[in-house]
């Protein structure tokens, strides 16, 4: 899985998600990508999901390209833990993506192969994606 080799604080606060993505929200090295529509949390099990799935789909053709990565630690208390007592240990890690951001990128293939390939990829995270394509000149 995905995670920070070192970080400074072990425990981060949630923060708030509000806003769109100005960054990353246009494609950068492929001609084909995945951009997300809604804010939220993209775990680095479903990172590693999504990119198994279209590396699968083109049968490692082509070129992939991952976009973000997970460096917040979201903690959680042992089970059947009374309440109080600290904050739970860190337990997975999450990439925060906003509105707007491209999540994975593919080139060298053709556009109903990534698009089938996105398809599959969109289906293992849990928020709601479109496919976009580089506008040739």
């Amino acid at each position: 899985m995905l995670m920070p080799k070192m970080v400074k604080f072990r425990k981060q606060q949630k923060g708030r998600m509000r806003g769109k993505a100005w960054r990353g929200s246009t494609l950068a090295f492929g001609d084909f990508g995945l951009k997300v529509l809604e804010c939220g949390y993209v775990t680095d099990r479903q990172i590693e999901a999504a990119r198994v799935a279209m590396t699968r789909f083109i049968k490692r053709g082509g070129k992939v390209w991952i976009l973000m990565f997970p460096d917040k630690p979201i903690t959680r208390k042992p089970a059947e833990t009374r309440m109080g007592s600290g904050k739970g240990a860190p337990d997975h890690w999450v990439a925060v993506v906003r509105p707007g951001k491209i999540l994975f990128e593919m080139e060298g293939v053709p556009k109903d192969t990534a698009a089938e390939a996105f398809r599959l990829a969109a289906q293992k995270l849990s928020l709601q994606c479109k496919i976009v394509e580089r506008l040739v000149q």
